[in-house]
This record gives C-alpha cells, sequence and structure tokens, in this order.
C-alpha cells in the first residue's frame, strides 16, 4: 500500500516509492530507498522535492553479502549509533611489512584495471575486492602504517600510486571518522578507481607537459563522466562505490564539475574523496609542476576549506590523519640536526619519531639512528624548529625509510 505526502510528513523509517522530480535531480541514485536520517529528508528538500509516494507495507531489508548495498548505507547519510568494531592495534613496525606487501599489490591490480579498460574489457572486480578487502584490514590493524606509504611517487606512473595514495588516506580518514568495515570498503574500491576515466582521454592531452588550453581542460574533465560509466558499465557496482568517482571534482560551495552540485548535493564519500585527491596530486611531480612539501599541502587544503571549497571538519580531521608532520618530511631540530619524520604520535602531533641523518654540522651521519622526540631521556629535548625542502636539503626520504616499497 503506497501513499502520498508532503515533504514536512517524512520521517526515518520510511521507504519512499516515488518522488515528485527525477531522482537525478537529487544526490540519490535509487528509484527506491528507505529513509535512515533527517539529513536524508534535508537534502531531499533543498533538491526541490516537496511531495512523494511512501510505502507503507515496506519492510526493512536486511544486508546481504556480496551485493552492493542500498544508498542508505552510505555514510553520509547515516551516523552510526556505535562507532566501528576496531581490531587492537598492533605496532606500526610489526604492521608495515604487511603494509608494503599490499600498496604494492594494489598498485598491480590499478595498473591491471586501467589496462583492462583501455581494451574495453570488464574490470576483473575480484581482484580490486580482495586487495581492498587486505588494505581495509591493514588500516583497521595500525592506520599509521598503510598511510605511511602513501608518499610514494613515481613520476612516469603517477596514475597509478595517485590511484593507491588517494584510497589509502580515504581509508584512513574513514577509519578516524569510525566508519564500519563495509563503508572503509566502499571508500576504499571507489577511490582506487575514481580516475578509470581518464583511460578514456587522448594520451596527447592526459600527458601533455604543460598547463591545458580551455578546450583541453573541457576534455580532460570528460574524465569523471566517462570514469562513471565505465564502473556503472562494467562492475555492477552500487552508487555509493560511484560517489568518488562521480564528486571528487565538485566542491562544497558548488563550483567544482561536472555538476556542480553544492554541500547538501554531495556525499561524504565524495566530500573525502576530494580532500585526499587534492593532497596527493599536489605532493606529487608533475610533468607540469613540482610537488609541494606535506606540510605545505596541508596549509593549501586549510586554506581551500576557509575558502569554502572544500568541506572545513574533514579537513580538519584529514590533518590528524596524516599529522602535522606527515611520514617522511625532512625537519631541522633545534640541534641544528637534520632529521626524517618516519612515525607520528596522534596524541603529541608536535614529537613523531624521527630518523637522525644529519648532525649539527651538517654531515651526513654514516649511521643514522632513530629518536623518539615524545620519549626523550636526555636534556635538553630535540623539538622541530624548522620544515626543509627534501631537495635543496640534498635528502630523499625514501632513501632511508623505505627502499623495498618505492
Amino acid at each position: 500500500m503506497t501513499k502520498r505526502i508532503r515533504i514536512d510528513e517524512l520521517q526515518p523509517g520510511m521507504q519512499i516509492h516515488k518522488l515528485d522530480r527525477s531522482w537525478l535531480d537529487t544526490p540519490f541514485f535509487r528509484h527506491r530507498m528507505t529513509v535512515t536520517s533527517f539529513e536524508q529528508i534535508a537534502q531531499l528538500k533543498a533538491s526541490g522535492v516537496r511531495t512523494l509516494v511512501v510505502n507503507l507495507d515496506a519492510e526493512e531489508i536486511p544486508d546481504t553479502p556480496n551485493v552492493a548495498p542500498d544508498i542508505a548505507t552510505d555514510p553520509v547519510l547515516t551516523t552510526a549509533e556505535e562507532p566501528a568494531s576496531v581490531p587492537p592495534t598492533i605496532p606500526f613496525e610489526e604492521e608495515l611489512p604487511d603494509a608494503r606487501r599490499v600498496y604494492q599489490a594494489a598498485k598491480t591490480i590499478v595498473q591491471n584495471a586501467m589496462h583492462d579498460t583501455r581494451l574495453g574489457r570488464a574490470i576483473n572486480m575480484d581482484e580490486v575486492n580482495r586487495v581492498v578487502s587486505d588494505m581495509t584490514g591493514s588500516v583497521l590493524r595500525n592506520p599509521d602504517a598503510l598511510t605511511s606509504l602513501s608518499r610514494l611517487k613515481k613520476f612516469d606512473e603517477y596514475t597509478f600510486y595517485h590511484s593507491v595514495n588517494t584510497s589509502i588516506l580515504a581509508m584512513s580518514l574513514g577509519r578516524d571518522l569510525s566508519f564500519e568495515r563495509n563503508a572503509l570498503h566502499q571508500i576504499g574500491v571507489g577511490t582506487l578507481l575514481h580516475d578509470i576515466g581518464k583511460t578514456k582521454i587522448p594520451p596527447e592531452i592526459l600527458n601533455k607537459p604543460g598547463r591545458f588550453e580551455s578546450h583541453e581542460m573541457e576534455i580532460m574533465k570528460q574524465h569523471v563522466l566517462r570514469g562513471v560509466e565505465v564502473l556503472t558499465t562494467t562492475t555492477g557496482l552500487g552508487d555509493a562505490y560511484l560517489r568518488p568517482a562521480l564528486e571528487h571534482h565538485e566542491r562544497v560551495d558548488g563550483t567544482g564539475y561536472p555538476h556542480r552540485r553544492v554541500r547538501s548535493e554531495l556525499s561524504q564519500f565524495g566530500l573525502m574523496a576530494a580532500v585526499v585527491d587534492i593532497y596527493d596530486a599536489i605532493t606529487s611531480d608533475r610533468c607540469y609542476h613540482k610537488g609541494r612539501v606535506a606540510h605545505e599541502a596541508l596549509q593549501f587544503l586549510y586554506r581551500l576549506a576557509l575558502e569554502r571549497h572544500l568541506d572545513t571538519t574533514l579537513v580538519q580531521r584529514f590533518i590528524h590523519v596524516v599529522g602535522v608532520y606527515p611520514v617522511g618530511s625532512v625537519v631541522e631540530l633545534n640541534t641544528g640536526e637534520v632529521a626524517i619524520v618516519k612515525q607520528i604520535h596522534h596524541h603529541v602531533p608536535l614529537t613523531p619519531v624521527v630518523l637522525l641523518v644529519k648532525s649539527s654540522g651538517n654531515t651526513l651521519l654514516s649511521k643514522p639512528y632513530e629518536q623518539d622526540l615524545a620519549a626523550q631521556m636526555e636534556t635538553p629535548h630535540r623539538k622541530i624548529t624548522a620544515i626543509l625542502d627534501p631537495l635543496q636539503s640534498g635528502i630523499d626520504p625514501t632513501d632511508y625509510l623505505d627502499k623495498k616499497a618505492a
């Protein structure tokens, strides 16, 4: 039995059967959904919905394994009553070997997915789901191990590294927001494949060693909808998985693309993807710009949030995730020594674990050694006084931190 009601009569728990406008005009893709929060109702109102038909006989449909979840499971639309069931955190050094293995596997699978898409073949979603499950496990066991590897970049393989890094950073942010495992998996898959549409952009534009002309930029922007088309037609993924691909270039003030949607029209997955996509992109070397050091990138994100381009709360939480001094940062200490940030402490973000690589006399140490700035016994205590440009300091953090994973 159905009944037409006014939007003001809609309550959580009701199942929507039909709207008085197209679903494409709303942030939701489903033609039918169960309302689970007042935020959903506000989003429908903001989309211009005035009346709708509800199903009075609807029963809640339980989640089914291996089936794309309904949009009601999207964390932007629901707030978990309890925080995610997180397994006990294991030590950073213990998780790091598994994190390295998962990182390399994810990079290979992104390469395979993009190669298959270029050839018109379906993406192997069994492979994608398997590696994202491994990534989810790593992030839940110790969120900092896999996140620390997101500093890895290779100029000639930017697209692959960027896809993996974006996925890692999004999942780590999701863990910080207490997402359940299923939601972490969804945003992990969605962000791993968020740039799949670039396989449909002419190589001469995609790889142009300079800034785009206006007509080239319009072609480049097509990668968003082309990517959604690929994911819709070849993977069978549900709506929540598509949000990162569709919305990672949208901005909360409506200045983004492809649909110029504003904050109330965007999913949390899309808002998160925008933050992590920008961060990894601007910290990477490209043919037309030198990557920014991590702390400058964080300052840039914060400025974008203040200018209402990005969600302020998510940017603040993201800074908490990667740390004031992200892993791989080259820093100068009050002693004149130079060190590389190896591990962050979220409870004391100004005192990370560092690897000392230069003496106070600016001499490279033959045997670099580790110092936990949060657990110093001797006095005076070492403190970070400046962040250095790795290029100008002559230090490549990857040479010291993670040769195996590069």
